[in-house]
């Protein structure tokens, strides 16, 4: 029988977890090597700050938020700074950076999200919808793009694979930059942290601000710094209508005068108070976001003078952020710049006494996860910039309802209708202003509404009909 190094039973021991090592003597050789190695890559001084920070609530006074200052779809001068995007564009300083972690377990797909049929008529996965876009817009503005893609310990095999299998959709394998979120510990009620299996400690996702540590710690900012990349175009994997690169956007977020050029957020207006979205305010003259549970239901409800909503200023997960900030914010990853936040979750444990697995009915155990909007206060100031919602936000989250595949292809086909209808088509729509046809338009064919300007259309498209152009 082998003994764990004594560096690993010294720490564990020093860190009131060496019942981690309660089964070691029982695990064949594979399984032993197996724990060490996960318990050499914990940190465990950032285990234990965690472990001993107090869980605050969110202590804002809801009535010192106020809305923020909006950018309009079209601002004053836009195509100055449409033009300025565009050559950042075609000077290959900016990068698209996916955040792609997850797996489709709420969409009853067995693999990587970003493998999920999107498209409504050709099925393309998700992956496919952003590298076509890639190519596009390289072939638009003569430049090689690098696609960062942060994967997970979960997905990172299977999401590689798939690229491969797919021949890395047409773009160069050298384009495609893959690396993994962080984990972290689940601890009990009484901070230790649980095992999930005899050799395998239990561990959660760091959250999607993970991915900003995830950025340093796997070189990825080192890997742009050399190829002259100096903005970040962030969005997550489940949203097929994102643009990936947005000149207007980009071209705000370096230039506009409120602007830092450190992150910038799209936003959408809510549909109604009650929605399930973060929602972008002003906190004490910085720009945050909130989540719509940490709102008081009245406040959420007020209207301004027009009528709309006075926190209207839904948050869908799309940044613009400087690789100079990121590096700020993470120049130390043991005292990582953005907070942790706690969950109390069901975690699945392996018993100490009787070395069976648990299934608890009830949460048993907190998570640790950041999010990557806690970096917006950071900055020095940071803009918001108000996007249409069919133009952008249709996420595949569910399997059914809203946010699933159904909902989601509803609003690829209304796009795809408004971009037809500025090019002079007709296209029929229901009493609530759906298209009721079903079109897809491949990104070869448009990246944007103008592109139909120089396509052969059809003078009309009937009920029912599907269209693929």
């Amino acid at each position: 029988m082998t003994q764990p190094p004594e560096s690993i039973t010294r720490m564990l021991k020093s860190q009131g977890q060496e019942h981690l090592l309660d089964f070691y003597a029982s695990l064949d050789e594979q399984q032993q090597e197996s724990l060490v190695q996960q318990l050499e890559m914990i940190n465990f001084q950032q285990m234990q700050k965690l472990i001993g920070q107090e869980h605050h609530e969110d202590s804002t006074s809801t009535d010192s938020i106020q809305p923020p200052v909006i950018y309009p779809t079209l601002p004053e001068d836009h195509q100055r700074y449409r033009d300025i995007g565009v050559e950042m564009i075609r000077a290959g300083k900016v990068a698209p950076f996916t955040v792609a972690g997850g797996q489709g377990t709420r969409l009853g797909w067995n693999g990587p999200k970003g493998a999920f049929p999107a498209t409504v008529l050709t099925g393309k996965p998700l992956f496919r919808v952003f590298a076509e876009q890639i190519l596009a817009i390289e072939s638009r503005y003569d430049v090689s793009l690098t696609w960062y893609i942060m994967t997970s310990p979960i997905n990172d095999d299977d999401t590689r694979a798939f690229f491969t299998d797919n021949n890395h959709f047409g773009l160069d394998p050298q384009q495609v930059v893959f690396f993994q979120q962080g984990v972290l510990p689940s601890i009990d009620g009484d901070g230790r942290m649980l095992l999930a299996q005899k050799d395998h400690v239990a561990v959660n996702p760091d959250g999607h601000g993970g991915s900003l540590l995830a950025l340093a710690v796997s070189g990825s900012l080192e890997h742009m710094r050399a190829r002259g990349i100096e903005q970040i175009s962030y969005f997550q994997v489940d949203n097929p209508l994102v643009h990936v690169l947005d000149p207007l956007f980009i071209g705000l977020h370096v230039a506009a005068k409120d602007s830092s050029g450190q992150i910038s957020s799209k936003m959408i207006p809510k549909r109604d108070p009650g929605e399930k979205v973060g929602v972008l305010c002003m906190v004490d003259g910085k720009t945050r976001v909130i989540e719509y549970s940490d709102i008081d239901p009245g406040i959420a409800a007020e209207t301004d003078e027009n009528g709309r909503l006075r926190l209207r200023a839904g948050s869908i997960g799309i940044h613009m952020m400087s690789v100079e900030f990121v590096e700020h914010l993470t120049r130390n990853p043991d005292d990582f710049a953005l907070p942790f936040h706690m969950a109390h979750k069901k975690v699945p444990y392996i018993d100490l006494d009787s070395g069976e697995l648990v299934q608890p009915e009830q949460p048993n155990a907190t998570k640790f996860e950041a999010f990557v909007f806690d970096a917006i206060p950071l900055a020095d100031s940071s803009i918001v910039y108000e996007t249409v919602r069919v133009e952008e936000f249709a996420p595949i989250k569910n399997a059914s309802g809203e946010d699933s595949p159904e909902s989601s292809h509803q609003l690829q086909s209304d796009r795809a209708g408004l971009w037809l209808e500025a090019a002079g088509c007709t296209v029929q729509r229901d009493g609530d202003g759906h298209v009721t046809s079903r079109i897809e338009i491949k990104a070869s064919t448009a990246i944007e509404a103008g592109d139909l300007r120089d396509v052969e259309l059809p003078e009309s498209i009937s009920d029912g009909e599907e269209v693929l152009l």
